[in-house]
């Protein structure tokens, strides 16, 4: 349910009626994992491109009243992207909410930096990246404040704004220690509900930098 939730937060959204919940993806994975996470029967169906989709997009849909209710009851609402604040999620489950998260509004990344230089001689560097996204600055501090508490990290918070956009979008980047220390607590075993490709990169970056 955790993990359902920080799709729902990410990629989800309530309908005004009361009663709609919908998560959208261009990964039928991911979507066939949250049908199974709550035990849905509804259909995965196809979506309409959207201004900035490339991929093509699909969603589920279904009604339930209880959980609607429930979701309002921990924090989220009907248009929320840019009014999210503080959920009301137990930090014993906040690991599988932020890897929901994760795999809806993140990303993890590697790079070699070829440009450090040091006394004439050049050295090269391989980055690492774990990078959570959000319209809403207060909702990125919120989990901020929950990973300072629980592991001691705190990532930069900053953002940015697309020429093609109004209002500016919020990251929270961690950089390889922080990233490291994040990753292994986000998948603590094996067999976790995720985005199955996210995790082969997880679990590559983690082989690769297993001794730091």
């Amino acid at each position: 349910m955790a993990y359902a939730v920080g799709l729902i937060t990410t990629d989800g959204s309530l309908s005004k009626d009361g009663r709609h919940i919908t998560l959208v993806s261009s990964d039928l994975q991911l979507l066939r994992t949250f049908r199974k996470c709550l035990k849905l029967k509804n259909r995965i169906t196809k979506k309409a491109f959207g201004s900035y989709t490339v991929k093509q997009p699909y969603k589920i849909t279904f009604g339930n009243v209880s959980l609607y209710k429930w979701l309002q009851k921990i924090g989220l609402t009907p248009n929320k992207t840019f009014t999210l604040g503080k959920l009301a999620i137990p930090k014993d489950y906040l690991a599988d909410f932020l890897r929901g998260y994760l795999d809806g509004d993140g990303s993890v990344f590697t790079y070699i930096d070829r440009y450090m230089e040091y006394k004439g001689k050049r050295y090269t560097y391989e980055r690492l990246y774990t990078v959570l996204c959000s319209a809403s600055i207060n909702h990125l501090k919120w989990i901020r404040s929950n990973l300072k508490e629980i592991l001691n990290i705190e990532g930069d918070l900053n953002s940015y704004l697309r020429k093609d956009r109004k209002f500016p979008n919020w990251k929270l980047r961690f950089a390889k220690k922080d990233s490291l220390k994040l990753l292994r607590w986000l998948y603590y075993k094996p067999r976790l509900p995720c985005l199955n490709r996210k995790r082969k990169i997880v679990e590559r970056v983690i082989k690769i930098f297993r001794d730091q």
